[in-house]
């Protein structure tokens, strides 16, 4: 494989970012001043669980689903939020006012169990209160990926069994999708393609995956990866507009002979795949890729109130 290399979030260049205000504990500070504590849990143990939201048009897109995720992570690992989804919500908003944001914008909410008392592992040891933080950014994806597509290689890091750290948890602890990341890096791709437990295709490092075979769209079953906002609204999608879809296990076989393939994401919606393994993923053709992604911009227009995004 050959060339510059992409990530899915490479995003438009844009000044406004080096001035942004950033959200810690009801504060809003400028970047260069804005520290948490090296004794903060989810600097020294990535203890935290993290939302990836979008701002379009003044509205929070599927904010309750992010919501559903985000409380229910927390909840599984006892982390109190210290606040409702208003209080979230509100969080938001202010931060978004705080920096003159309304479109375009990508926000990645971190919510740590807070600063500890020694430098150790046990969760008794935080006893501060949790660290909740707020990054905005004007963020827009850039064309070229979704002219180009990207290129997946698999890579021997999996993404997990729940027993051992569920991939359900969008945990601050991503060392393994960082490790894959490596891999991809280190065999010339653009990003890694990761099996699940038993060597059926999975997820990438950073985003959900599907396949077009035969007209029909294609995704893992979902035990062994992130349950992604962007995953079911394409499901949804997919099931409302009579686009035939499946979560089953298959495997790189049918992968490498898929007609299309991309992977969602709530920053770069779908994101055409252009080869995998220095395999050419079907012609370049790709028109129910491209369904997909028109059917996508409606719903998040109408769930914005715009004409269209």
């Amino acid at each position: 494989m050959n060339g510059e290399s992409h990530t899915t979030h490479d995003a438009i260049d844009d000044p406004r970012n080096r001035d942004i205000k950033i959200y810690i504990n009801g504060e809003l500070l400028h970047r260069d001043q804005a520290k948490v504590s090296v004794y903060d849990s989810g600097f020294m143990l990535g203890d935290g669980m993290w939302e990836g939201l979008r701002l379009y048009n003044g509205k929070w897109v599927f904010f309750d689903e992010h919501m559903d995720r985000f409380f229910d992570s927390c909840k599984a690992v006892s982390i109190e939020v210290g606040m409702d989804r208003k209080g979230v919500l509100d969080a938001l908003n202010r931060t978004a006012e705080a920096n003159n944001m309304s479109h375009d914008v990508h926000c990645r909410l971190m919510l740590t169990r807070g600063i500890k008392d020694k430098p150790f592992q046990h969760p008794s040891l935080s006893r501060s209160g949790p660290t909740l933080v707020i990054i905005m950014e004007h963020s827009k994806p850039v064309d070229r990926l979704h002219e180009r597509g990207i290129r997946l290689a698999t890579v021997p890091q999996i993404r997990g069994l729940p027993m051992s750290q569920d991939a359900k948890l969008n945990s601050h602890s991503k060392l393994n999708c960082v490790i894959a990341s490596l891999q991809a890096e280190q065999a010339g791709a653009d990003e890694a393609l990761m099996l699940d437990p038993h060597g059926f295709v999975n997820t990438t490092n950073a985003c959900n995956f599907f396949i077009v075979r035969r007209n029909e769209v294609w995704t893992s079953t979902g035990d062994y990866c992130m349950n992604g906002v962007t995953r079911q609204k394409v499901i949804d999608i997919c099931r409302g507009n009579d686009i035939p879809v499946f979560e089953k296990n298959y495997s790189l076989y049918e992968t490498y002979g898929a007609q299309e393939a991309f992977l969602t994401g709530t920053f770069g919606a779908q994101t055409p795949v252009d080869e995998i393994d220095g395999k050419r993923i079907g012609s370049g053709e790709r028109s129910v890729t491209s369904r997909i992604q028109a059917l996508y911009r409606e719903l998040v227009a109408r769930e914005t109130g715009m004409s269209r995004i």
